[in-house]
């Protein structure tokens, strides 16, 4: 089973490689951090304060390789977390079929950003990060 969330908190420390996003369940109490690097800290962030820069980053080409493709990202799953590092996958659709591409969290969630797919997190995961 899948949960919906959404991005709570966006933690920014220039002083460090190491960025932490806080996801939390869309209709409920449930959330967690994950670290991700200064580069997708900051996609995502410049993502959802509006900021468009002049030429696409690459979460943005990715973007438009997808729409260029005829494909569509359905949502983003954060499926599994195994050793301290979780895996995730972006679930697109084309021409009628369904395929799911392997992804770093971080990767899939500013995809996500870019073009407002929704993120869900597989039940297990939230067990695993739960205290």
């Amino acid at each position: 089973m899948e949960v919906e969330v959404e991005l709570s908190r966006i933690i920014i420390n220039e002083t460090s490689d190491q960025q932490v996003i806080v996801l939390k369940e869309r209709h409920g109490q449930r959330g967690f951090p994950i670290v991700i690097g200064i580069v997708e800290i900051f996609a995502i962030d410049r993502r959802l304060k509006g900021i468009k820069p002049p030429r696409p980053m690459t979460h943005d080409l990715l973007a438009d390789i997808i729409e260029g493709v005829g494909a569509r990202v359905e949502r983003i799953v954060i499926d599994d977390l195994r050793n301290h590092t979780f895996y995730a996958k972006i679930h697109l659709s084309i021409d009628g079929r369904r395929v799911q591409v392997d992804s770093r969290p971080s990767d899939a969630i500013a995809l996500g950003a870019a073009i407002d797919a929704p993120i869900f997190v597989a039940e297990h995961v939230f067990d695993l990060t739960s205290p």
